[in-house]
């Protein structure tokens, strides 16, 4: 697998849907979103080429289409079984907002992120890719998870339609690894729903702890995390100013993301890189990020 198969692999979705595409072209991609850091630097690139394709046609499609595709050529073609999250935010991403998705009805919401924190994103420098078989292993045993639930509770389509008392009610009858997994998705999406509603009240000592709940389950139901990361995150729970830390994107490398006080980002940056740098023999790259708007022409 090559970068340049995501875009090759959204020219394939595009035009498998109907775009007309008939003529050979030239097209630059430049981005500073790095690779294989799980920041969904795939994404970005396949909305990015999509609406680029797009705007040298007379081929309109909504941006959930567009999102869909995206997902569809990571899919399909490169052969990363990843979810709709990625596209769909660089799609539809505001500034200064988290957005929280509805992933079955391709709905969104929209939770303003308060002024004085930043996003500080801490890069382990351990790869990580999607296309790697440890995801697309995941993604079976959740399903495989769901299978069981469903034959008790037809209705649950997905993790998203079971609780915790389902797990406890029926998880003996999973392999304990599919019960862990399963537990993970089934307590996150009620903590993404309690960090919307503490973004929204502004409160984050509230979305900090989320945040390092997150992790821990990440680590031991999900096993995603690896050495580096979560040396990372302890790091960041013993600096001032940070209200919480977890591993961010698909996993098993890749980055930490941290909620810091806006004022103490500059000696967060300092102690991060340095205790990292100390613990493991590496240089971390960390960058304070904003959220921006999503994916869109711009008109020289």
């Amino acid at each position: 697998m090559h970068w340049s198969d995501y875009p090759a692999g959204v020219l394939w979705a595009l035009r498998e849907h109907g775009v007309p595409i008939e003529k050979g072209f030239s097209l630059t991609i430049e981005g500073d979103v790095p690779l294989g850091a799980g920041l969904s630097s795939s994404a970005s690139i396949e909305v990015a080429t999509a609406i680029a394709v797009l705007g040298a046609t007379s081929f309109d499609l909504q941006s959930t289409k567009i999102a869909l595709l995206c997902q569809r050529a990571e899919n399909a073609f490169v052969g990363a079984n990843c979810g709709i999250m990625d596209q769909f935010v660089s799609c539809f991403g505001k500034q200064d907002h988290a957005v929280m998705i509805d992933c079955r009805w391709l709905e969104y919401t929209l939770a303003p992120i308060p002024a004085d924190a930043r996003i500080v994103i801490c890069n382990s420098m351990v790869k990580h890719s999607v296309a790697g078989g440890e995801y697309n292993t995941r993604r079976a045993e959740i399903e495989a998870g769901a299978e069981i639930l469903r034959k008790h509770r037809p209705e649950i389509v997905a993790l998203r339609d079971a609780t915790v008392d389902d797990l406890t009610k029926w998880g003996h009858e999973m392999p304990a690894t599919v019960l862990k997994r399963c537990r993970h998705v089934v307590t996150e999406n009620a903590r993404v729903l309690a960090a919307a509603d503490a973004f929204r009240a502004a409160n984050l000592t509230r979305f900090g702890e989320l945040m390092g709940q997150a992790h821990i389950s990440l680590r031991d139901d999900f096993e995603a995390s690896c050495k580096e990361i979560d040396i990372l995150v302890e790091l960041a729970g013993q600096q001032p100013g940070c209200f919480g830390a977890r591993l961010t994107g698909g996993g098993f490398g890749g980055c930490t993301v941290n909620l810091v006080a806006a004022a103490g980002v500059g000696a967060f940056t300092e102690a991060m890189r340095a205790g990292y740098l100390e613990a493991t023999g590496i240089t971390a790259e960390i960058y304070t990020s904003r959220a921006s708007a999503g994916a869109h022409a711009i008109t020289l």
